[in-house]
């Protein structure tokens, strides 16, 4: 069976700044993973690189369920299973939620689940009073991770990565949207969560923890490395792998 994921190699640079060295990394169907590291080590940079951002000068090779996804556009990505939900998820003024998983189904007419979905993570989420909201404006950064959390559950991607989805919440909603990531995991789809701190991953099940410090994956193993780092940080990784 392939992974929902597979990195090999990967390297990414914007014009003579390289940033990743070079990433390995599987993610299986119906496991939970996560990436940890200091500041500036290139999580988000994975994130941007899998996605297709088109600022970065990208090598390696990158699969979804066993499909390499290197020479896709962003929305042949997102078409192969790939979702994104962002660090900073942008105002969309003048397109709904509603607008947003209109277009979903219509670009997935054979998914005769579609509606059934939308109902499901409506009720899980309680996300009816923001349907028809604009997306994203003027909510607050707990709502506007519980959108990210919608349009996952929606889209029912292959592979999910999450990036620093707890990034600026405070802790009931670090907590609240553990509990969503949990809810959503089944054995149809992997989950990548980049952050930096293992508060959010002491509120759901996750399978692995790599460590990024350089631009690579320098240290992989069980939950327990998110404790170990909780209480010694990066310097002796940073020193290690200078």
């Amino acid at each position: 069976m392939n992974n929902a994921l597979e990195v090999r190699n990967l390297t990414a640079s914007i014009g003579d700044l390289q940033i990743l060295r070079g990433v390995d990394i599987d993610v299986p169907f119906g496991e939970v993973h996560a990436v940890m590291g200091p500041n500036g080590s290139g999580k988000s940079t994975l994130c941007h690189a899998l996605m297709g951002k088109s600022e970065y000068t990208v090598a390696g090779q990158a699969s979804v369920d066993g499909v390499s996804i290197m020479q896709m556009t962003v929305d042949e990505r997102a078409r192969s299973g790939l979702f994104e939900a962002f660090q900073y998820p942008t105002e969309v003024p003048g397109v709904t939620l509603d607008d947003l998983t209109a277009a979903m189904a219509e670009s997935n007419p054979d998914d005769g689940a579609y509606a059934e979905r939308e109902g499901e993570t409506t009720r899980l989420l309680s996300m009816q009073p923001f349907r028809s909201r604009f997306v994203n404006v003027g909510l607050s950064g707990g709502e506007k991770k519980r959108s990210e959390m919608y349009l996952l559950g929606v889209a029912n991607p292959k592979m999910a990565i999450l990036d620093e989805i707890d990034s600026g919440l405070d802790i009931d909603a670090v907590r609240e949207v553990a509990e969503m990531v949990e809810a959503m995991s089944d054995d149809k789809i992997g989950i990548l969560i980049i952050t930096h701190y293992s508060r959010i991953l002491k509120y759901m099940s996750v399978d692995k923890v790599h460590v990024m410090v350089g631009g690579r994956i320098v240290q992989s193993g069980g939950p327990e490395i998110a404790d170990n780092l909780e209480a010694g940080g990066y310097t002796e990784l940073q020193a290690a792998n200078a």
